[in-house]
């Protein structure tokens, strides 16, 4: 991305993905333009997301104290909450907690569906939370990288992010 261009400008001239070509694991990293979220999920040890062939998905994948991979369940954890309190997510101390809570937010399986919504008029592939009010909308830097723009229903600020696609463990 050119370092000139704002991630917002950037992600209106992208191209849209389609559902199924995000099926796979992906790493992801925030691009902040200025969002409360901005390097609150990689303190928290975000690794990214995983999209399943039936177009469900582990919306939040975080890496574990066994280098293993959580889905953590976003319905447990109190969104109006993060995003007032968001300078703590930033902190060694929520870095601690979380690890400590990591095994009771662990979902149960997938938390998402994988879609084609329109965004700002244009249709792409759309992850909506089952159980939040958040929809990340994607499109397509190359054949490697989606970037997302996570909105949350009642929140005019939108959260920036690159997923790279990577092979899944053992493969």
């Amino acid at each position: 991305m050119n370092v000139q261009q704002t991630p917002i400008k950037k992600f209106w001239e992208l191209s849209p993905v389609e559902p199924h070509e995000l099926v796979g694991l992906w790493r992801g990293r925030s691009i902040p333009p200025g969002h409360p979220f901005d390097g609150v999920l990689e303190n928290l040890g975000w690794f990214g997301k995983r999209f399943t062939s039936d177009l469900r998905a582990d919306a939040l994948l975080f890496r574990s104290e066994e280098r293993r991979l959580v889905a953590i369940d976003p319905k447990r954890i109190p969104l109006r909450l993060a995003l007032r309190f968001h300078r703590l997510g930033k902190t060694r101390a929520a870095r601690n907690l979380f690890s400590y809570l990591q095994r009771r937010l662990r979902a149960n399986g997938p938390v998402a569906s994988v879609q084609m919504l329109s965004f700002d008029g244009l249709a792409s592939a759309a992850m909506v939370y089952d159980e939040q009010p958040i929809v990340d909308h994607f499109r397509r830097i190359d054949g490697k990288r989606v970037m997302g723009a996570m909105a949350i229903s009642g929140d005019d600020r939108l959260f920036f992010f690159e997923l790279e696609r990577v092979e899944e463990p053992g493969d």
